[in-house]
């Protein structure tokens, strides 16, 4: 139904953006480190553990080469053996001498995924093996006049072939310590500087105190498109000036004290654009000595934090209206309650709207899952327009959207926005070329006053919006104690009737219908009743409660089960009285459902017949919104049971839908005018034209017509003229127990 206005996150992608992360971190250690002058063997240190800090498993090295050119020398292996280390300090290098003294030698990569089966190590492998080193791919450190300075390594337990991004590891891995070993062998810093300037892949300046720009590699060039090329200072306050300007004082204060700052800046580029930027400024004193100098590396991590905001945007938020999702909108609430319990805050509240789109599956169904996805978004813009400022507005489910007030808010208040969200609902919507008329049922509970629980707190104000739907739609109400207890009754019944089910604590009753022709017991309806401790519950309070609850699946399969024997026990008795069951739309919901239902009356029958069952003695009474789904496996079910010989009828007609076109089209043999018709009838003219419209559309349809609800003389004489084929009601019969109907049966075909 719903269409998602974001592409969801490459997660290869982000792998690659958080690689680029740990990089530009890296890089920026280590030209500090440089810049500030730090001992070679520090720096080898620190690259190491960062790169077995970004390749967990890793155990890095980096071999320095003699001043001969022909040996190794231990630089930095911190998570290595000792042992090991010593071992090969000063081993020489060569094409076949393991993996480093063969790329030492070569100036080439050499990956050697398995150690104890490569030949460059056939003549070592004892030393790595003992410390349980099984692969080792290593790297060769070139200086910027091609000349070898050493190698880096990186070592594993395990047999193992590197990937792209252990490739590019521990290729940046080299190009570091080769920065860092040029330095250490003398070069001047200066000359040094500026090729560490056009090699960096991130933005680099530096200024004065004046702010004037002393140097500028390329990269920061392009990464602000240019900005130097009309500027010839570098004001920190105006490049970052879109930033917070909580941090940027931060970082304003920690430089003109002589420190150094990272973090998070929004930056300048031309045209007034500007990017999320990662920024380190490095202070250091000039050439002479005399004054301040900074190194701003930027870096461009716009991408980085788009790709974090999406990612985020994805886990809170509702991809077809955009608003937040039930996630979102719970956490909010837990955020809320837990700091009003947690700093003791007194007079704190807080308040909850639970709405539904009334009808919508009907409105979903008619106009196609797109048009309904419209609907959606136009009431969520809707309900957008008017919620409060300080709410949290979320969509919860298919057609249903939840909004958080924080803080007291006034009962009236609270009714002036569910008034004006009913207002604005309510207003026409064109979608594909038809003019629709959404509502909206909205319930409201208040915290501490209707719960302290989170969970409870939603509940009950989805308790005070269902109370809207059975009592009108289209309105508000506020969550209060006769729910609750509703809701306990609920609650009780629905595990009552889990125990009826299983210990056959329903009964079954039966109404008989009589023939206009003669007044004889034409079929019967059974009817399902429940005493619970010795009294009768009523099937308009427990039938709702097992049909929300599933329940009502077996319990109509145990119906349908008991009026499949008592048929066949007719017959057999040689009075064949034919049978009617309710059945409920819930049984019908998806197509494991429908098979199940196929399947139990079959196996039902089968076992109670040992010839062929009498299925025209079975009807299955439906209801009108199961033709108004109109499925196409729904109306293919009900066909292949009508060639069974099972008659289906339409319960109650007139109170739903009551469309001809679905009698015409639909597979029915009868329909069931509904009583409070039958019962209207004396009330004048109109009512009996209804009855009259009912019986003359259904006789053409050829369809047999009975009468429900027939309780008087009059009501009687009337449906007897109306070419009605049968009826049921207490001016004959009233429902009564099994034994009663049978005697009464077998006193019939007796006379």
């Amino acid at each position: 139904m719903e269409s998602a206005q974001y592409q969801p996150i490459n997660i290869e992608e982000h792998a690659v953006l958080s690689h680029r992360s740990s990089s530009i971190v890296r890089y920026s250690t280590i030209l500090s480190m440089v810049l500030d002058g730090s001992p070679l063997r520090e720096i080898l240190h620190s690259l190491v553990l960062s790169i077995e800090t970004q390749k967990i498993g890793t155990k890095a090295s980096v071999l320095l080469l003699s001043n001969d050119k022909k040996r190794l020398l231990t630089g930095a292996a911190p998570s290595l053996p000792e042992e090991y280390n010593q071992a090969i300090h000063g081993v020489e290098i060569g094409i076949d001498v393991g993996s480093c003294g063969a790329a030492a030698a070569t100036k080439k990569r050499v990956i050697v995924e398995d150690i104890a089966n490569h030949p460059n190590w056939a003549a070592y492998k004892d030393l790595p093996l003992k410390a349980g080193l099984k692969a080792c791919w290593s790297e060769p450190i070139i200086d910027t006049h091609g000349n070898v300075l050493g190698t880096f390594a990186m070592y594993y337990d395990t047999i193992k072939s590197p990937a792209g991004v252990d490739l590019e590891l521990i290729q940046e891995a080299a190009k570091l310590g080769s920065l860092a070993i040029e330095r250490s062998q003398g070069l001047h810093l200066q000359r040094l500087t500026s090729r560490i300037f056009n090699k960096l892949p991130m933005g680099l300046i530096i200024t004065n105190d004046e702010h004037s720009i002393l140097s500028v590699n390329p990269m920061f060039k392009t990464i602000t498109r240019d900005f130097t090329a009309d500027k010839q200072c570098f004001d920190p306050n105006v490049f970052f000036e879109q930033s917070d300007p909580v941090v940027l004082e931060s970082m304003l204060k920690n430089i003109h004290r002589g420190n150094t700052w990272q973090g998070e800046l929004l930056a300048y580029k031309r045209n007034g654009q500007t990017f999320d930027a990662d920024v380190t400024v490095t202070t250091f004193r000039d050439y002479h000595g005399e004054q301040n100098c900074f190194s701003w590396l930027i870096t461009d991590i716009s991408e980085h934090k788009n790709a974090n905001r999406l990612i985020h945007f994805q886990a809170n938020n509702d991809a077809l209206t955009s608003l937040a999702n039930r996630r979102c909108f719970l956490d909010k609430i837990y955020d809320y309650v837990w700091q009003i319990e947690r700093t003791h805050q007194k007079g704190a509240a807080c308040s909850v709207l639970l709405m539904d789109i009334d009808n919508f599956k009907q409105i979903n169904d008619s106009l196609g899952h797109e048009n309904g996805d419209v609907l959606l978004k136009g009431v969520s813009n809707r309900l957008a327009n008017v919620a409060p400022s300080n709410g949290l507005l979320a969509r919860i489910a298919g057609d249903e959207f939840g909004l958080f007030i924080p803080g007291k808010i006034s009962t009236s208040d609270l009714i002036s926005i569910a008034k004006d969200i009913n207002q604005v609902v309510t207003d026409k919507i064109n979608i594909d070329n038809q003019q629709v008329h959404p509502s909206i049922s909205i319930g409201i509970s208040r915290y501490p006053e209707d719960s302290t629980i989170v969970e409870s707190l939603v509940n009950c104000a989805s308790q005070a919006m269902y109370d809207v739907k059975l009592t009108g739609r289209n309105g508000y109400q506020f969550f209060n104690k006769t729910m609750q207890q509703n809701a306990e009754r609920t609650a009780y019944l629905q595990m009552e009737m889990t125990k009826a089910l299983n210990d056959q604590g329903f009964e079954l009753y039966f109404q008989p219908i009589v023939s206009t022709q003669n007044t004889h017991i034409a079929k019967a309806e059974i009817l399902l009743r429940w005493k619970l401790h010795g009294e009768f519950v009523s099937p308009e309070e427990f039938i709702p409660i097992a049909e929300h609850s599933g329940l009502i699946v077996p319990i109509g399969k145990w119906v349908r089960e008991k009026a499949i024997k008592l048929i066949n026990q007719f017959v057999e008795q040689n009075t064949p009285i034919a049978l009617s069951v309710n059945v409920s739309t819930c049984e019908f919901l998806n197509d494991e459902l429908q098979h199940q239902f196929i399947d139990s009356i079959k196996s039902c029958s089968e076992q109670s017949c040992k010839t062929a069952f009498p299925f025209e003695l079975l009807t299955l009474e439906i209801t009108e919104s199961l033709m108004m789904d109109q499925h196409q496996n729904i109306e293919n079910l009900l066909i292949r049971l009508r060639e069974w010989g099972i008659k289906i009828s339409v319960d109650d007609f007139g109170t739903g839908y009551s469309s001809l076109s679905y009698l015409a089209n639909f597979p029915v043999d009868q329909i069931k005018i509904d009583k409070a018709f039958i019962q209207k009838i004396e009330q004048g003219a109109r009512h009996k034209a209804l009855v009259e419209a009912i019986a003359s559309m259904s006789n053409a349809l050829e369809l047999t017509v009975t009468a429900e609800g027939v309780e008087t003389q009059t009501q009687l004489d009337f449906v007897k003229t109306q070419k009605v084929d049968d009826i049921q009601g207490y001016f004959f019969y009233k429902p009564m127990p099994q034994q009663e109907f049978l005697a009464l049966v077998e006193k019939q075909f007796c006379s």
